[in-house]
């Protein structure tokens, strides 16, 4: 029994490692990247194919992690920074819940950054001007350890959102909402499933 919990222990340790080094990479290469949301449009995602995991450089790889890592941790922070944990983690259900339909995009970058750039965006703080505001470093930091925890492992999503693809604050009435079916109410959002491509707010 002692070697069953020193080896849970050693793997939760190897996690949490995992998550510090995903987001001090993200934070240290974040703005050296040459990705620009507001101006270039997200690629659609390149075909799979039998043999592509061997052709595909280990740098490729860390670039598009990383470009993932930062992509989640900004929808976080700018749709839920003021919600706690539990908050960011149903925007968080969202994101992959739109990744599993397949409609809005097959990444967490691209379903985050649809549209972003005109009006129409699916998430306001991709075509608002938001995201040339100056960050809360420690929201910032806890949202960046978050979607770490999120993308290690560690923090597993409980679904709590019941399948919801949409969402919006409890202080606006988008005319799209009574199109959807509701699933909740966590903090300030409501949460929505079904339908095409309704924007959140």
């Amino acid at each position: 029994m002692k070697t069953k919990d020193a080896i849970l222990r050693s793997d939760r340790v190897l996690v949490a490692a995992m998550a510090i080094i995903i987001a001090t990479a993200s934070a240290a290469i974040g703005a050296s990247l040459s990705y620009h949301p507001l101006t270039e449009k997200v690629a659609a995602p390149a075909p799979v194919v039998a043999t592509a995991p061997a052709a595909l450089p280990a740098d490729s790889v860390l670039t598009r992690l990383l470009a993932e890592h930062r992509c989640l941790s900004e929808v976080l922070y700018y749709e839920a920074r003021g919600e706690g944990a539990g908050g960011q983690k149903a925007i968080a259900e969202v994101v992959f819940h739109r990744m599993n339909v397949g409609n809005y995009g097959h990444s967490i970058c691209a379903v985050v950054y649809e549209g972003s750039g005109h009006p129409g965006c699916q998430f306001s703080f991709t075509c608002n001007g938001e995201l040339m505001r100056r960050k809360d470093g420690e929201a910032w930091r806890d949202a960046e350890a978050l979607a770490a925890r999120i993308l290690t492992g560690e923090v597993r999503l409980a679904n709590a959102t019941a399948g919801a693809t949409n969402f919006h604050a409890i202080s606006v009435s988008p005319d799209w909402a009574d199109t959807l079916e509701k699933t909740t109410q966590i903090g300030n959002h409501v949460f929505y499933r079904g339908g095409g491509h309704a924007r959140d707010s």
